[in-house]
């Protein structure tokens, strides 16, 4: 049969179905889709979907939203993590198309319609041979009231009762049935994939005594402080034994003292590698105790995920295939010139022996998850194959689809939306380095458009152990608190490394981003409460996320208009609509600036010339404001505003 129903252009959908496109698990997925045939005859169209890899499809009808432009939009459930498939299809409804038909005869007062339903009775009698019991019964009866029907208007009458209607619906034949050729796939995703304040720690450093490594229990007792402060994921920098060969110094030295207890990144002794812990943390229940403690407190736990080993890994002894050769036999260790990562062997992804490896890197996640982690924040994906990320990650949401992976790649952009079109749940982006008003708007209006929303969920981290931002070091406590109102308000998932709140901006040399004295090479002791530091700041502002939906989405964000380049503004919204905010924040930590700032009603969803409250969360104030509003901020006392419309006159 020649082919006279096309579907086009079904969304959701990235590079053509080529990746899943990402949704939040709980909610709805809306699917829509060009659909249209040639002639004039009725088209019906239909949703199916699956969970992946199961065996049977569920459907629903799909509807025309416009149809003059053949546009129709259906729904299905993402009820829980997960990945699912879905299909489009449509075909002629013969049945609809003949009553059309017979109506506008009806309509134009035809005395003489005995040919068409005629035609009725015959599409009626089809159905029926296929129909059974309550169906079979009612198709019947409709044949014999065509038959016996007084006049045309009677026979209309008869032939669209709506009961009649839900029968010919599950019976009729579908001939012509069009199908897209394959399947759509969407990531549902758990709350805390997109969604979460993120909180990174080196468990070493958790301790009171200098020169002695902290524990696990001694994190254990720092998670009060981490929820008071409003924290909901703990990330652990690498918890592995830590090599002793070409071990660094402290601030990177190439040879380590007697004490240095070296990098965490450095994976892998005689105690085992990464799928052991670090003898000076503690013991694997030790570790069991911490994730369960944490988890009773409200906080999932991010542990590091290295691809790399250090001279002293089992994987070195064991499998030395796995590891770069020079032409005198020895191993490649890691360089970036001019500097030298002695102490780590990158991994050989193209080894003859590769399936063995991704087998043991897929085991050693699922070891961990094993172990109550379900989020892993992944070390320089980047210059790893993008096929063995796609094979893992889909190996490990076979039978965890609540895992989260947050991809640290710090890469071209290419690179950084390929990672998370094939699976990556999380992205570290560039917000880091983005300081300027023109920087942040014009980054942020390419993440949230609709495309890239559809695959890239940016978690905003505000620094690193790598990454003390010219801005930090010389923005004193105004460009902390700016920052972090900044990363806490423009995206649902953010982090901060541990110091941040004690304004901790040391680097190494002048023009460095490392930080002096760093963790990655020492152990740290630091008094937490200290005075000056902004933990009660923080603990707002995590306050202020938790507390209002518009600040638990990417989506909903508009950059309004403020007449200073140094103050950007912009409102968020929740899906419903019904919690709208207003943020304002000073960009220059060193000076006060004042502007006027522009709001049109449609922006933030209310009838113009409104007039409405505006509740100041950080500092408690109310003002009353409308379409043109005074700003001023001072750094030294608030760098922002944090504004809720609570209250439209």
């Amino acid at each position: 049969m020649e082919r006279h129903i096309l579907i086009e252009s079904v969304a959701p959908s990235l590079d053509c179905g080529r990746y899943p496109v990402k949704r939040p698990a709980g909610e709805a997925c809306a699917v829509e889709a060009t659909i249209f045939r040639d002639g004039h005859d009725v088209i019906r169209a239909r949703l199916k979907w699956k969970r992946k890899g199961g065996e049977r499809f569920s459907a629903e009808p799909m509807r025309p939203v416009n149809p003059g432009l053949d546009w129709w939009r259906g729904e299905f459930p993402l009820p829980e993590p997960g990945r699912y498939v879905f299909a489009v299809e449509a075909w002629t409804d013969r049945y609809a198309s003949w009553l059309a038909d017979l109506k506008k005869r009806v309509d134009a007062g035809y005395a003489d319609v005995r040919g068409e339903l005629e035609e009725g009775i015959q599409l009626l009698a089809e159905m029926a041979e296929k129909a059974q019991e309550a169906d079979w019964v009612r198709l019947r009866a409709s044949q014999e009231a065509l038959k016996t029907a007084q006049g045309p208007g009677e026979a209309y009458k008869a032939a669209s009762f709506a009961d009649l209607l839900e029968a010919v619906e599950r019976h009729q034949p579908r001939p012509d049935l069009v199908t897209i050729p394959s399947l759509f796939e969407v990531m549902a995703v758990p709350e805390r994939g997109r969604c979460g304040a993120w909180y990174e720690i080196f468990v070493r450093s958790q301790g009171a005594e200098p020169g002695r490594s902290g524990t696990f229990r001694d994190a254990e007792r720092r998670l009060t402080d981490i929820r008071e402060m409003g924290f909901d994921v703990v990330y652990l920098a690498p918890v592995h034994p830590i090599g002793r060969t070409k071990r660094k110094g402290r601030n990177n030295a190439l040879e380590a003292g007697p004490a240095d207890p070296g990098s965490p990144w450095a994976i892998g002794s005689e105690h085992g590698g990464h799928m052991a812990i670090e003898p000076s943390l503690g013991t694997l229940d030790d570790f069991d105790r911490f994730v369960a403690a944490a988890e009773a407190q409200g906080i999932a736990v991010a542990l590091d995920f290295a691809i790399q080993a250090s001279p002293d890994h089992p994987w070195v002894r064991e499998h030395p295939e796995w590891f770069y050769r020079r032409p005198d036999g020895t191993i490649k260790y890691a360089e970036n010139p001019p500097k030298k990562y002695e102490d780590i062997y990158p991994v050989n992804f193209d080894s003859p022996q590769r399936e063995a490896l991704w087998e043991e890197l897929l085991r050693t996640v699922l070891f961990w998850i094993g172990h109550g982690v379900r989020i892993f924040r992944v070390d320089n994906p980047h210059t790893k194959p993008l096929a063995f990320w796609e094979w893992l990650i889909a190996k490990v949401h076979e039978t965890h689809p609540d895992a989260v992976f947050l991809a640290e790649a710090f890469t071209r952009p290419p690179m950084m939306k390929a990672l998370a079109k094939l699976g990556f749940t999380q992205s570290y982006t560039y917000f880091t380095w983005r300081n300027t008003k023109h920087e942040l708007t014009e980054y942020l209006t390419e993440l949230t458009q609709p495309g890239t929303l559809d695959y890239l969920v940016p978690n905003f981290f505000v620094n690193t152990p790598d990454i003390l931002t010219e801005y930090l070091q010389h923005g004193g406590r105004p460009a902390f608190k700016a920052r972090l109102v900044l990363a806490a308000t423009l995206s649902p998932a953010y982090g901060i490394y541990s110091g941040y709140e004690l304004l901790e901006n040391a680097a190494a040399r002048p023009g460095s981003e490392e930080y002096l004295d760093s963790e990655k090479y020492e152990i740290r002791v630091r008094d937490w409460n200290r005075p000056g530091h902004i933990k009660d700041f923080i603990a707002r502002v995590n306050g202020i996320r938790r507390e209002n939906p518009a600040l638990h989405r990417l989506g909903g964000l508009r950059f309004l208009h403020a007449d200073n380049d140094q103050i950007l503004f912009y409102a968020k919204r929740s899906a419903d609509g019904s919690n709208i905010l207003l943020v304002a924040v000073n960009l220059d930590p060193h000076h006060p600036h004042h502007c006027t700032a522009h709001v049109p009603p449609g922006e933030i969803g209310l009838p113009a010339g409104s007039r409405y409250e505006v509740h100041d969360l950080l500092t408690g104030a109310r003002y009353e404001w409308s379409e043109r509003n005074y700003v001023r901020l001072d750094p030294e006392a608030e760098p922002a505003h944090v504004l809720r419309v609570e209250r439209v006159f």
